[in-house]
């Protein structure tokens, strides 16, 4: 019976929206948003992609701690407070009291938050004798590229309302580890119930949370949608209902927003932003976002595990065209793997220049003399760090074939574009990154550790434990500007190693409607409309 009612349910929403006023109808009190894509999972932990994150991080689900844009400082969230030993290796929170998790129609707490929450959270990740550990395939992308799996040595209960992280070492980044979009708190209530049943595969699937929204329905390629929580504990939520619109065309979109079926959109494109701006309806805003685009090389397979061969490709590639072409002035070209706002950002003149006389030289140095074919892979959506995979990988392949490189273009639907990436399948990926905090590391090793490959998110494939000591040494110091040199020496490696081609630095924009209130765009992390209301 349940089954019928999660199946029926989308098409009563669908009615809701289009109904007898057709597709501009309104939901009463509600908001609609224009995704680009379906959700991998509705739990952060399983998962890093961005399109996923933006829908379910922030409206179901709460963390211990936050990050404030603008001071960098932490904010308590589901904890109050916290005490660092004085060797960094123990952490204990104070946990904050009266929050209770989501009451829906599969699940209905008979408790409020507490220790155990936080505990079942966290060792999910890294205890093998968590009944979840193994649900799904095991994999925690976030926590496992940055190594926090093997960081917690346990977690210990001291009481209701406070849990002491014990670590095997200090680690600078842990807190804002902590802070990021992945490390939310779940319902071991909720857990231990499908396990009874087992149902256990749903965990990930029908979430329970403590967030603003509470999970009502998913229809694939079509919506999903949520309602508000009565009881959310930081403050009222104004919306009543919170729709997700999955429209993968950008121009689809931007046609909704017109049309008045979407409130907010995902990413419009560069192209299309004067034509947004002048509409007196819509607002544009804008921020400088913390991420980067890159071009990636399977450092695994030859010829791409010669240097020699991918600064010959990286050499080949006009850079200002694609800035030109493709971001239509939405984007600053880099100069290195960080961003300039950065604190430890260092520019790298090792970088490849445009230059395909050397490029071709280097090939024939490499014993390419004759070129070689490859694939280049092109994200099927888009992302602030690229508005355009697709768009780039045809400039790309056009200034590779200058010197005798044969580049076929592969697309996938995203979900699976980024699982057989997981599995390197590729010869070289258009990809990228967005910061989920402001610490320089999230910019190494998520992406180029060699726990990352190990994890199947180092879309390089590249290992290298000298790399790796510079990572360990920047977070094993407390001290800035110790911090800092780590990190600088670290942006010469990649720039002279080339396991990813720094391309650009994109802004992130987001239309909405101009009665739509309270969205801010933040420089890292995923959007939150815990605080949307209409005028």
């Amino acid at each position: 019976m349940r089954k019928l009612v999660l199946v029926l349910l989308p098409f009563l929403i669908s009615g809701c929206i289009k109904g007898s006023e057709g597709n501009k109808a309104k939901l009463a009190q509600g908001l609609v948003y224009c995704a680009e894509a379906n959700p991998v999972s509705f739990n952060p932990q399983v998962t890093t992609t961005g399109s996923t994150i933006d829908i379910i991080a922030n409206q179901l689900y709460d963390r211990l701690l936050s990050i404030d844009p603008d001071s960098g400082e932490f904010i308590p969230e589901l904890a109050t407070k916290w005490d660092i030993s004085d060797d960094g290796k123990q952490i204990t929170f104070t946990l904050r009291q009266g929050v209770p998790f989501h009451t829906t129609s599969y699940f209905t707490p008979s408790r409020n938050l507490n220790a155990d929450d936080v505990i079942f959270s966290f060792s999910r990740l890294y205890d093998v004798y968590n009944p979840y550990h193994f649900v799904g395939d095991a994999n925690y992308p976030y926590f496992q590229s940055v190594g926090m799996d093997q960081l917690i040595r346990q977690i210990v209960r001291v009481d209701d309302y406070t849990v002491r992280f014990e670590l095997f070492n200090a680690e600078s980044s842990f807190l804002s580890n902590l802070a990021t979009d992945f490390a939310v708190i779940t319902s071991k209530e909720y857990a231990m119930q499908l396990q009874a049943e087992g149902k256990e595969a749903f965990f990930d699937q029908l979430p329970v949370g403590t967030g603003p929204y509470i999970y009502k329905s998913f229809l694939r390629d079509n919506l999903i949608r949520y309602h508000r929580n009565p009881q959310y504990w930081k403050h009222p939520v104004a919306i009543e209902q919170l729709v997700y619109d999955i429209t993968a065309n950008g121009t689809s979109r931007i046609a909704k927003m017109l049309t008045k079926e979407c409130d907010i959109t995902a990413h419009p494109s560069a192209t299309q932003l004067s034509f947004l701006q002048s509409r007196e309806d819509i607002q544009v805003d804008r921020a400088a976002n913390l991420n980067i685009g890159y071009w990636a090389f399977n450092t695994e397979r030859i010829p791409f595990s010669n240097p020699l061969v991918r600064r010959a490709l990286s050499s080949a590639v006009d850079v200002e065209k694609i800035m030109q072409a493709v971001f239509y002035g939405s984007g600053i070209t880099a100069t290195s793997n960080l961003p300039p706002s950065s604190w430890a950002y260092a520019p790298q003149p090792a970088l490849p220049q445009y230059n395909p006389a050397r490029a071709r030289e280097l090939l024939i140095e490499a014993g390419y003399e004759d070129g070689f074919t490859m694939t280049l892979w092109a994200m099927p959506v888009s992302r602030i760090y690229n508005p355009n995979a697709r768009k780039m990988a045809e400039l790309i392949q056009s200034d590779l074939k200058q010197i005798g490189v044969n580049v076929r273009i592969v697309e996938y639907e995203w979900n699976a574009f980024i699982e057989r990436i997981g599995r390197h399948e590729h010869d070289s990926v258009l990809l990228g990154w967005a910061a989920d905090t402001p610490d320089p590391d999230n910019f190494f090793t998520p992406l180029l550790s060699c726990t990352a490959t190990f994890s199947g998110k180092n879309p390089a494939n590249w290992c290298n434990p000298e790399f790796d000591l510079l990572l360990t040494q920047a977070l094993d110091s407390n001290d800035v500007e110790e911090r800092k040199i780590y990190y600088q020496q670290a942006q010469t490696m990649i720039a002279n190693e080339l396991p990813i081609f720094p391309i650009a630095h994109g802004l992130r924009f987001q239309a909405s409607s101009k009665d739509i209130t309270g969205i801010t765009l933040r420089p890292f992390g995923g959007i939150s409309l815990a605080e949307a209301r209409r005028k």
